[in-house]
């Protein structure tokens, strides 16, 4: 190799290399504004997420409120009036935590009322596996007493209707001004 070809092979590396080099500072800004833009992107999605939980917070106390508030006045469910009503019972143990939305008391009954906005079938497993079962523990004092349950929503599809039925639980719905209460197949838990 001559001394003018090792020269032009060094000047081309030379310019390949600025150019890499400059290719290099441009993937440098353009990744510093990528990673800028994403933390931009990120907080506006944490706020949209606590804007979010919020709202659907205010659904579920408003949809809980509606629903205490039908009952307050004539705390019945079926053919069983109740003596006292009580919202947002959370009680909670070592071992043990649990909340209900609206709980109806009388002398020998209780009725726990699960609000929902738009009510799932699961929420009505939910009510019977897992409720039931919890309350009697964190409240031994009504161990001995008939538990009947119900779910409360503005939504509910046929098949759910028909679950609850199935299963005893009483539907409450909106029904205009009124609630409508759907509670003639109650069964004790």
């Amino acid at each position: 190799m001559t001394d003018n070809e090792l020269k032009e092979l060094v000047a081309g590396l030379a310019v390949s290399q600025a150019k890499t080099d400059a290719q290099i500072a441009k993937n440098e800004v353009l990744m510093a504004e990528t990673t800028a833009q994403m933390k931009s992107t990120d907080e506006t999605l944490k706020r949209m997420g606590i804007h979010l939980g919020g709202i659907t917070d205010n659904i579920g106390m408003t949809t809980e409120e509606y629903f205490y508030n039908s009952l307050y006045d004539n705390p019945k469910l079926g053919n069983i009036k109740f003596d006292s009503i009580s919202k947002n019972i959370h009680t909670k143990t070592k071992r043990l935590e649990d909340e209900y939305d609206i709980v109806m008391y009388n002398g020998d009954c209780i009725a726990l009322i699960e609000c929902k906005y738009k009510a799932r079938e699961n929420d009505v497993k939910k009510l019977i596996d897992k409720k039931v079962g919890n309350f009697r523990i964190l409240h031994p004092d009504f161990k001995n007493y008939n538990i009947y349950l119900g779910i409360a929503s503005f939504s509910f599809y046929p098949e759910l209707e028909t679950y609850a039925k199935e299963n005893g639980v009483a539907i409450l719905k909106q029904k205009g001004d009124v609630v409508e209460i759907e509670a003639e197949n109650l069964k004790v838990y």
